[in-house]
């Protein structure tokens, strides 16, 4: 089961798998339910009219996107490369505590086929391919998203506390294209990939799979939501495990292909 966001005359829209849901139901009203009643429920207001209108970001303006970091081997080395304070990343890597930190909030998101940003006081850039879990309000992961986490390599690098500075900024969140309804186990195996293309040419390809990732996406889950509750639910970035090349930075025009699993999120740098 496929939900996603559409932009209509009359507002945005929820679709699955390609129709229409009644308008009155949104991402709250399914997330506050467990997943053994959220499918049944969408199976019955399944069959409206065809959705035709453009897609918007998955989710709605107030939902939290948070984000894992140094969960792949390769985030561990590319941060350990960019930074004079390397042995923090080894340390976070081999931590029994993840990485976790606040991302961005719905409004602040976009979706498929929207532009994404680089800061203009930064000169190297990437963007992050992490597959995306949509987590409901009892904690139980029902499905997952592709995702961008659009960083800037040499703020970081500077001083791990300008994180937030390096991530947390205009069109920094790409999220999309929808939402794939599944369970955790579902999530185990699946296949990443990220092409940036620059003037019509594929200039870096990656591929890497989420069984790589060092942490289980229920541990991600469970430090997230310790001490924080989310009633209607959230949206947890796992990391990632492709980084281009220290000589790459993204430049204004590039488009960054992600696919993960069968969905596939493209955003182009424009502003």
């Amino acid at each position: 089961m496929y939900l996603t966001r559409h932009q209509t005359p009359d507002g945005p829209n929820w679709a699955l798998d390609g129709y229409y849901l009644p308008r009155h139901i949104n991402l709250k009203t399914l997330l506050a339910l467990p997943s053994v009643t959220m499918l049944p429920m969408l199976h019955a207001l399944s069959g409206g009219e065809t959705a035709v209108h453009p897609l918007l970001p998955p989710l709605e303006p107030d939902y939290e996107v948070w984000a894992a970091g140094v969960t792949y081997r390769r985030s561990r080395e590319a941060r350990e490369h960019e930074s004079d304070v390397k042995d923090v990343y080894q340390k976070v890597y081999s931590a029994k505590r993840p990485e976790l930190f606040f991302k961005a909030i719905g409004w602040r998101v976009v979706g498929h086929k929207m532009p994404i940003r680089i800061r203009r006081d930064s000169f190297w850039n990437v963007p992050e391919p992490e597959l995306t879990l949509v987590i409901n309000g009892r904690q139980e992961i029902v499905g997952f998203c592709v995702g961008n986490d659009v960083s800037s390599r040499d703020i970081e690098g500077a001083n791990p506390l300008y994180l937030p500075q390096a991530k947390i900024y205009n069109n920094s969140c790409a999220l999309g294209p929808g939402i794939l309804l599944a369970e955790a186990e579902q999530l185990l195996d699946l296949a990443i990939q990220m092409d940036i293309i620059r003037a019509g040419e594929v200039v870096y390809r990656g591929e890497t799979r989420s069984s790589q990732m060092k942490r289980s996406l229920g541990e991600l889950v469970g430090y997230l939501t310790q001490e924080m509750d989310f009633p209607y639910g959230a949206f947890l970035m796992t990391g990632t495990g492709l980084v281009p090349p220290e000589e790459f930075s993204l430049q204004h025009g590039d488009t960054a292909q992600i696919t993960i699993g069968s969905l596939q999120l493209e955003n182009t740098v424009h502003g």
